[in-house]
């Protein structure tokens, strides 16, 4: 009996636990019902009915570039374009055929596309045509129901307001190809029409321009027309890059520079900014952007003034009598001679059976160091070269910012080259023979070097020797965030401030004094007066025969066979701020070319300057005085 009362209880509780666990059951069932039904009623009738939602990623805005003043000189502007789904479509030839009625695409558009369509996933859109007017938007728009897998997307296009002007400092932007595509994980680069840098200050800071991608919810139909956008999420837009360049500045050095060839560089030798960077002649970066034709490429890369050459960083020049300046540094530091030490010039100088010609025929006569750079004569430097050695000299050379990179935030920066024993062997597999420390003395032979770096040596010798470095972004970019620069404590090169001084009182002399060889180029406000040096680089060998019948003018030769102008400069001398080097690529004589260029330029920026008053110009604790001492065709001639 009470085994039977024992079992009945067993029982009635175990039927109580399972009516519990079904009652649990079924009120989950109910209330996830009521959720589904009730709560997120609207959600599934969404996507009742063939629609569904789709979640897109949503492009930021590039960053823009601006130039030290604000002023815009890369922005973006609306892109009204026609995108194709090809998972959308169950032809894509079809559709690309039904769409050809409406728009234009030809046979070349037609094979990317399918290209693209092909490389993507089936779901990534893939870019039909760009920059759509509203006429074409609209009749795309209402023949959606027979374009599937088409839709029209309002996106951003970068644009260069400028055209050519900085083309080669801020580069320009295109399309990413496949090696971009593996290089990256950035999901933003599968975006139709995305565009990254792939040149210049575009290409250097290109993931803090770039930004960080959104997203965006949207309703679409069965037909893949969007209905409503449900949720969004905008992202964050690329960082605003501030430049170093002063824009007009940049424009008034272009247009001085006119239909020349070649660079032109301005730097604060203080602060190592670059306010001007120009390159002549330029390209328009737009056409990147959109899409070189067979035809415009052909042309860019067939002008042989190289107008996609950055000239500033990637030309590499005989520098001529601008590298006299280490030459005769390096035999004062050493010791080699003395400010009042004199070189007798009669015209030539013979070393072994070899005779080195000075540009002037017949000779400057008596010349001390301020002399021997006033008139840039080379006998002069040639002796002193023999004395002190060429090592001695490209070690200086070095110290001012020769023979390598700068390490300038821009791609395609070029080291130059300072010769010396061993780079000759390594190179040439040759000894180094005594007449080669002559030539390259005086910048020629196998001495090469960028406007930009000898824009740099200019800033060191007027700064009172100190190793500054130029940059062209006013901010540090840390990933996507931008912080102001701060001027550092640049190291001190180890240089006397006697031996500046007279290097400074000979380029004062050059530009300033009845005889100096740019004299006619001087400025002529006293509180403006710049000081500099000129050069003339050969780019071809004087042979014997010529020089005995009569060296042809520079103007009588072919374009490529004729001289490089060279002129490198410093302004204000009462308390020098700003350095100067102008390059023009066959220009002829230094002093005739590019010291005009170089003094206009230097005019500008002064008056530019807002701290030119007398009230709150400080001469920097580098600066020091000069004495006043006493033509360049600079042409080096040597047999």
């Amino acid at each position: 009996m009470n085994s039977d009362t024992d079992r009945a209880k067993v029982i009635g509780r175990r039927a109580i636990l399972l009516g519990g666990g079904k009652l649990a059951l079924l009120s989950t069932l109910i209330g996830r019902m009521y959720f589904l039904q009730v709560v997120e009623s609207d959600k599934y009738a969404v996507l009742a009915d063939e629609n569904r939602i789709n979640l897109r990623l949503l492009p930021p805005p590039r960053g823009r570039i601006l130039d030290r003043n604000g002023v815009p000189m890369a922005v973006n502007q609306q892109n009204y374009r026609v995108l194709l789904v090809s998972e959308q479509t169950d032809d894509l030839d079809d559709t690309l055929d039904a769409l050809s009625d409406i728009i234009p695409i030809n046979d070349h558009d037609r094979a990317r596309i399918t290209r693209e369509a092909n490389r993507h996933r089936s779901f990534v859109p893939v870019t039909v045509r760009e920059n759509l007017s509203w006429e074409d938007v609209s009749r795309i728009e209402i023949n959606t129901p027979d374009l599937p897998g088409v839709m029209i997307d309002v996106g951003q296009s970068r644009n260069y307001p400028l055209e050519g002007l900085g083309a080669h400092l801020l580069g320009y932007v295109s399309a990413v190809s496949e090696p971009d595509l593996q290089a990256s994980t950035d999901p933003l680069l599968e975006l139709p029409g995305f565009r990254i840098g792939k040149a210049g200050i575009e290409r250097v800071y290109d993931l803090a321009l770039r930004g960080k991608g959104g997203t965006s919810q949207v309703e679409v139909n069965a037909v893949g027309r969007t209905i409503r956008e449900l949720k969004r999420d905008e992202g964050e837009p690329g960082v605003d890059l501030n430049l170093t360049i002063d824009l007009e500045l940049q424009q008034f050095a272009a247009q001085r520079m006119g239909e020349e060839s070649g660079a032109v560089v301005v730097i604060d030798i203080h602060t190592g900014e670059i306010l001007v960077m120009a390159s002549t002649p330029s390209f328009d970066p737009n056409a990147f952007n959109r899409g070189l034709t067979p035809e415009e490429w052909r042309d860019l890369i067939s002008n042989p003034r190289a107008p996609l050459t950055n000239k500033a960083i990637a030309g590499q020049y005989p520098p001529g009598s601008t590298f006299k300046l280490m030459t005769a540094l390096a035999a004062l530091e050493t010791g080699t001679i003395t400010a009042d030490q004199r070189v007798f010039c009669p015209g030539q100088m013979s070393l072994g059976n070899i005779s080195f010609h000075c540009w002037k025929k017949g000779g400057h006569g008596s010349l001390d160091l301020i002399g021997g750079i006033k008139n840039s004569c080379d006998v002069y430097f040639y002796e002193i070269a023999r004395r002190t050695g060429f090592e001695r000299i490209a070690e200086m050379a070095k110290r001012f910012g020769l023979g390598l990179p700068m390490g300038l935030d821009l791609p395609g920066e070029r080291g130059g080259t300072i010769p010396n024993r061993d780079w000759k062997r390594a190179t040439l597999g040759q000894p180094w023979h005594p007449g080669e420390t002559l030539i390259n003395s005086i910048g020629q032979g196998y001495v090469l070097a960028t406007p930009l770096q000898l824009a740099v040596m200019t800033a060191r010798v007027a700064n009172g020797g100190f190793a500054v470095q130029p940059h062209l972004a006013r901010d540090i970019i840390d990933g996507v965030h931008a912080t102001p620069r701060q001027v550092p404590a640049w190291n001190d090169l180890g240089i006397s401030r006697q031996s500046l001084a007279l290097v400074r009182k000979g380029m004062f002399a050059v530009t300033n004094e009845p005889g100096g060889t740019a004299y006619g180029a001087r400025i002529k406000d006293e509180s403006m007066a710049m000081s500099g040096k000129s050069g003339s680089a050969q780019v071809r060998r004087i042979t014997m025969r010529e020089r005995e019948g009569g060296v042809k003018k520079n103007e009588d030769l072919p374009w490529k066979e004729r001289d490089h102008a060279l002129f490198v400069a410093y302004a204000p001398e009462s308390a020098p701020r700003y350095a100067c080097c102008v390059t023009v690529e066959h220009g002829g004589g230094g002093s005739g070319v590019a010291a005009p260029i170089a003094r206009d330029i230097l005019i500008e920026v002064q008056k530019r300057d807002p701290l030119r008053s007398a009230s709150l110009w400080t001469p920097p604790a580098a600066s020091f005085g000069h004495d006043h001492h006493d033509h360049d065709h600079d042409h080096a001639e040597h047999g």
